[in-house]
């Protein structure tokens, strides 16, 4: 009689951007935050958690960087996996990376897509995610709920005020099980569906992912400015 293995969780991170939006001289994962590399920060917090089976990081083809700066980091020997698949999206890196990690997943195995952006994803609430998640029969995300005014411009001006009722600010991990995610994506790419995040691609199915309480810590490092807020924390 055959039985059904317990879902395990593992961490896809997709890694092959250029960082346009920062005048930079390497890619942006790689930028030196408070003495590490951007992307060592998400790397580590996954490493250190019981919860997650391994990691997957999603570079391009011809990514000079990662070798280098995972030499020289020992402590993480055995819990990541260089897949060399990147996309000219970050749609398309996630899905080049599920597809190569198809033969170490089962259908229901759960996979948490983290940006290497953001630096500041800790064990908590990589915890409060994970706790939320497990059980539900679509998957989720971090995310904030919208306090600011929104505003729709025009040209430069006011064209009119944005409701923030149940609005909310997606964050990342997002975490879905391989068939699905992978199903979404694939259906979004067919028909040629841009999807900024995972969650969108799950939407377009119909379902309706579940929204978890994230925190502002873990923002998107994405300006010039962000370094420096995220070195404030990070040495905090």
């Amino acid at each position: 009689m055959s039985t059904i293995s317990l879902p395990r969780r593992f961490a896809l991170i997709p890694a092959a951007g250029v960082g346009t939006r920062m005048s930079a001289r390497l890619p942006k994962q790689y930028m030196m935050l408070a003495g590490k590399p951007m992307l060592q920060y998400a790397l580590d917090t996954f490493a250190a958690s019981d919860l997650i089976a391994h990691t997957f990081v999603v570079v391009s083809p011809d990514d000079g960087y990662i070798d280098d700066m995972l030499s020289a980091l020992p402590h993480l020997q055995g819990t990541v996996t260089v897949l060399r698949h990147g996309g000219d999206s970050r749609q398309q890196s996630v899905l080049n990376g599920l597809h190569e990690i198809r033969t170490q997943l089962a259908d229901h195995d759960w996979v948490l897509v983290h940006d290497a952006a953001r630096p500041l994803l800790d064990n908590i609430m990589l915890e409060q995610l994970i706790t939320a998640i497990d059980g539900d029969k679509v998957g989720g995300l971090l995310a904030l709920p919208i306090v600011d005014t929104l505003k729709r411009s025009h040209t430069g001006r006011v064209q009119t005020t944005v409701s923030r009722d149940e609005l909310w600010a997606a964050q990342t991990p997002q975490m879905f099980r391989y068939g699905l995610l992978t199903h979404a994506l694939e259906r979004a790419m067919i028909r040629s569906e841009a999807v900024t995040d995972d969650a969108s691609a799950i939407e377009m199915l119909g379902m309706q992912p579940k929204l978890v309480a994230g925190n502002p810590r873990n923002f998107k490092v994405t300006l010039e400015h962000d370094i420096a807020l995220a070195e404030i924390f990070l040495k905090g």
